[in-house]
């Protein structure tokens, strides 16, 4: 069993930077393939990062080059740097985890949840 808090949500300006972070529950945090989601009002909860327990990371096209996931295997955080915040990238932002041997951006792959975390980016 793990358990995942996110935190670090918030209101920002266009152009702005945020991090969040995802706190995770458990010894064998190494081992999880841990991702980001994002779900906008009306739309579908969607892939946004990802990294593999190697290190190996991957990204939606859409926030390619603006955020950076990164993991501290020792503390058992997840991290998420969003930079170059556009509106459109306001959503809950959610963190997740599961097991396997490389990233996966499938969101029905993914065994455990977060509660999410508010990102508003204002115009």
């Amino acid at each position: 069993q793990v358990q995942l808090v996110e935190t670090g949500g918030g209101l920002v300006q266009a152009g702005g930077s945020l991090r969040l972070s995802c706190a995770a529950s458990g010894r064998t945090f190494s081992r999880y393939i841990m991702g980001w989601f994002r779900q906008a009002p009306g739309k579908e909860r969607e892939f946004v990062a990802g990294i593999w327990s190697g290190g190996s990371t991957n990204y939606a096209d859409s926030v390619k080059g603006r955020f950076t996931i990164s993991r501290d295997n020792n503390n058992n955080i997840v991290y998420l740097q969003m930079n170059s915040l556009k509106p459109e990238d306001t959503a809950v932002y959610y963190c997740a985890a599961t097991l396997g041997v490389a990233v996966i951006s499938n969101r029905y792959e993914y065994i455990y949840w977060g509660q999410g975390t508010q990102v508003t980016v204002s115009s």
